[in-house]
């Protein structure tokens, strides 16, 4: 009789150690910067011209994001393995469980639209409300409205972002189903959320450092944020492989992880 799959578990981690999954993250850039520039140039220029495809350019390139950003993880852990990492890594996706990384990518786009819309209506509804009452006390509602609406379409928005973290690691790296990933990484990402507050109020410092130079810091950010996310995705779903101390200096560019 075949045993039971034991259902992934995750652990809880510590704010402090989103510095070191930074640190892990610019190591692997480091191992070779050169096949991450190309990558990353690779990646930006799919899915710019994603964005040309007729009628169905705006959804195509949320679909096929979450597919190349398993391919970068799949790049790390190919470094963690110390194995040679190599520009295909990006199509990792493409050669194996391809159609959980699209079904993937389609939630990916439909909760977008879904917190987009959501918020549209919110916000909508105020306006119109405002336009009924009139005079000052009607632009004070539809003002507030709008901003209510702002404020539900970043709930959405972060909720999401919380469900897609760790998922591409989790179906290409892991096999978990696609909805299964996502739950996980919801789950992983509230038990640990101060955090992933933490994580994410550093990469969105990093991202507006990046662009300030034509946008060409991204080209080193972008390797950068897939080491950090495998680190994390080691870090809380493998707990036995724990961080070092920052006092150790491991030789593999991503022991860190």
């Amino acid at each position: 009789m075949n045993a039971t799959p034991q259902p992934m578990r995750f652990g809880t981690v510590e704010p402090a150690h989103t510095l070191q999954w930074l640190a892990a993250g610019w190591r692997v850039f480091l191992a070779n910067p050169g096949i991450w520039i190309a990558q990353t140039v690779i990646l930006i220029a799919i899915l710019a011209a994603l964005g040309f495809v007729p009628l169905l350019g705006w959804a195509a390139a949320p679909v096929a994001l979450p597919m190349l950003a398993a391919g970068m993880l799949a790049g790390v852990e190919a470094l963690r393995r110390d194995e040679a990492l190599r520009v295909d890594h990006l199509f990792e996706g493409l050669r194996r469980r391809t159609g959980e990384l699209l079904l993937l990518g389609a939630c990916h786009l439909a909760g977008a639209l879904a917190a987009a819309l959501i918020a549209a209506v919110v916000g909508g509804s105020a306006v119109l409300t405002g336009m009924l009452i009139g005079a000052l006390a009607g632009a004070g509602v539809a003002a507030g409205g709008v901003m209510f609406g702002v404020l539900v379409f970043t709930v959405l928005w972060t909720l999401l972002i919380m469900a897609l973290c760790f998922a591409p690691a989790l179906v290409l790296l892991d096999g978990v189903p696609p909805l299964e990933a996502m739950k996980l990484s919801a789950r992983a990402c509230f038990a640990n959320l101060l955090t992933f507050i933490v994580l994410a109020a550093m990469l969105y410092v990093l991202v507006w450092i990046a662009m300030l130079p034509a946008g060409l810091g991204m080209l080193v950010l972008v390797p950068v944020i897939a080491g950090t996310l495998h680190a994390a995705w080691v870090q809380v779903f493998k707990p036995p492989l724990a961080l070092p101390s920052p006092d150790d200096k491991p030789e593999n560019p991503v022991d860190a992880s």
